[in-house]
Order: structure tokens, then C-alpha cells, then sequence
């Protein structure tokens, strides 16, 4: 009786996520088949740099930061995911081992969708295929968005470009805002390539500036188009 209430659930939450969004239940119901629930608590471990990589991780609910560790023993996040977002399926299609690892930032649900059911499936449907093409494209766009950013924009331009993400894509552009940061300053600040000391400068300089006013991890923003043409 458990083990039905459990697939029931879990063909439930497959079928709410977009990657999925128009698959027959009988396909639902076969992917569910491959797929287990991983439930982590804060700062758990999901994978260590160099374990073998038998699926990819779809996130139900929390958030997940992947990284890598310098031989220093510094830390560098690579990204932070949440609610609804998949990783690792370029690693599982490689056939290679994880090249980075992966940390539940926050009590976090993951499904773990194995290799061998989506290979299954995508024999079957051509849509799943570029579904996932799709996703791993977009990831890819991102990644050489960040490299640019590394390479060309100073840090406050990186910092100013983060708080304004979400802005730049609504049309309904706001004059102030508020941006809850998802996570830790330190994280966020790995994230963008900084130090953390360097990332609490810049926001201290645009705080004293007027730019913003930081509360915890609320940053309000009373101009957006002043705190966009700052650093032009």
C-alpha cells in the first residue's frame, strides 16, 4: 500500500514539470518507474566531484548550490538552482563522472530520474528529446553569458547586472524595487566571482551612493534606471 501511495505521488510531481508537460500518463507512469525521491536537509551532500552519474536531479521544492573546491580549499559556486530547475543531464549523457558537487542550500525534495528510463523515453518521443536539448542550450547560453560577464564587466557591474536580472526581462519595468537575494551573501558572491569581502564593499559603495538600501537580504532598489546607468 506505501510503496502505490508513493509512485502516485511521485507520477504527481513529474507531471507538473515542465520538461514533462505533455507526456502521456502510461509515459509519466513509466519515467516514475526510474525515478526516487531524495529528501535532503540543509548542507547535505547530494554528490561529491568524481562520483559516477547514473541520472539527473529535478528539484521539487528548496535549492541546491553546485561547486567546486580549489586546491586552496576555496569554494567556487558555479550555480544555485531551485524549485522546478533539473541538473546534471549533460553529465549523464556524457557518461562521465560529476565535475563538480552538489549541496542543499535549504531542506530541499530532489527526484532523481535515472539514465536508463530516459534513454527509454526518448526513443519513444522526439519531443522529450528536444525538451532537454532545449534546457542544456539555455544553461549553456547562460554559462557564456557568466564567462563574458567574468572576463569584461568590473565586479559592480556584475553585482548591478545580478540585482537587476529579473528587471531586464519584465516589460513592466518598475521604477523601485525590492530583490530578495536567494541565499547567503558568500554564496552569491562566489557565484558572481568575487571574494565576499569585495562583493560587501560594492554593496556598502552603492548603499552610500543611495543606490540601495540593504535589509538582511532584502535589497531595495528606490531607482532602478539610476542604479543601471551608475556604472555606464
Amino acid at each position: 500500500m506505501h510503496g502505490n501511495h508513493q509512485s502516485i505521488n511521485i507520477e504527481a510531481l513529474l507531471a507538473h514539470v515542465p520538461l514533462f508537460n505533455g507526456l502521456m500518463p502510461a509515459e509519466i507512469a513509466r519515467i516514475a518507474r526510474g525515478t526516487r525521491e531524495i529528501h535532503a536537509a540543509r548542507g547535505d551532500i547530494l554528490f561529491h566531484k568524481g562520483d559516477a552519474c547514473a541520472g539527473f536531479h529535478l528539484i521539487v521544492y528548496g535549492q541546491v548550490k553546485l561547486a567546486f573546491t580549489s586546491p586552496q580549499g576555496g569554494e567556487k559556486v558555479v550555480e544555485i538552482l531551485s524549485q522546478g530547475q533539473t541538473f546534471g543531464e549533460a553529465v549523464m549523457f556524457m557518461d562521465k563522472p560529476y565535475l563538480v558537487y552538489a549541496q542543499a542550500l535549504t531542506d530541499s525534495l530532489l527526484l532523481h530520474i535515472s539514465k536508463a528510463v530516459i534513454m527509454e523515453e526518448l526513443e519513444n518521443d522526439p519531443k522529450l528529446g528536444r525538451k532537454m536539448i532545449a534546457g542544456m542550450a539555455m544553461r549553456l547560453h547562460h554559462l557564456i553569458t557568466d564567462v563574458e560577464s567574468y572576463s569584461l564587466h568590473s565586479g559592480r557591474q556584475r553585482i548591478i547586472g545580478y540585482l537587476l536580472r529579473e528587471q531586464l526581462d519584465s516589460d513592466e519595468a518598475e521604477k523601485a524595487v525590492t530583490v530578495t537575494l536567494p541565499t547567503n551573501k558568500g554564496v552569491i558572491a562566489s557565484r558572481l566571482n568575487l571574494t565576499q569581502e569585495h562583493f560587501s564593499r560594492i554593496l556598502h559603495e552603492l548603499s552610500d551612493k543611495g543606490l540601495i538600501t540593504v535589509e538582511g537580504r532584502k535589497i531595495h532598489i528606490p531607482d532602478v534606471d539610476k542604479l543601471r546607468d551608475y556604472d555606464l
